[in-house]
């Protein structure tokens, strides 16, 4: 395992690139750079089509406010709508812990980020950290624990 830390993506894509190269003499690695032309998860948008996806989502997801759809679109693009799924109305994302953090988007993080506690949702994976209030921490990080074994099952 090789895991590349800090700097901008730019710099952490050719920082990742260069390890490849160099562990690709003593294993047998695809050759070559490929990761400039390919998105990023979610990132399969025009550059400056953000506000287009925020719009869409808020016409799709008419409970959205517009601070929760640009958060949504900032942080997971097009994923975001995985995410909202089916949902109808801010109730059918389950539990609220609080500044638009919903448990359907606690349960993506866990199963397709690896997030396992409040502080990896709300400081590493969200930023959301700031807006939280201490108790809504604590009820959601004992959420994250009641759930995760279910969440991480149904995912397999």
């Amino acid at each position: 395992v090789l895991n590349i830390f800090g700097g901008k993506i730019t710099t952490y894509r050719r920082l990742a690139e260069s390890a490849l190269e160099h562990i690709g003499t003593v294993l047998p690695l695809a050759k070559g750079t490929w990761t400039a032309g390919v998105a990023l998860p979610g990132g399969d948008f025009a550059h400056d089509g953000g506000p287009a996806l925020v719009a869409q989502l808020r016409r799709d997801f008419a409970f959205l406010t517009d601070f929760w759809a640009r958060r949504l679109v900032r942080a997971y693009g097009t994923e975001a709508r995985q995410i909202l799924g089916d949902a109808k109305t801010a109730a059918d994302l389950g539990e609220d812990f609080g500044a638009t953090l919903t448990a359907a988007e606690v349960n993506w993080l866990m199963t397709r980020e690896y997030a396992r506690s409040a502080d990896d949702v709300i400081w590493r994976r969200s930023k959301l950290g700031l807006r939280l209030t201490a108790e809504q921490v604590a009820t959601l990080d004992a959420w994250m624990a009641r759930n995760v074994t279910e969440i991480l099952r149904a995912a397999e």
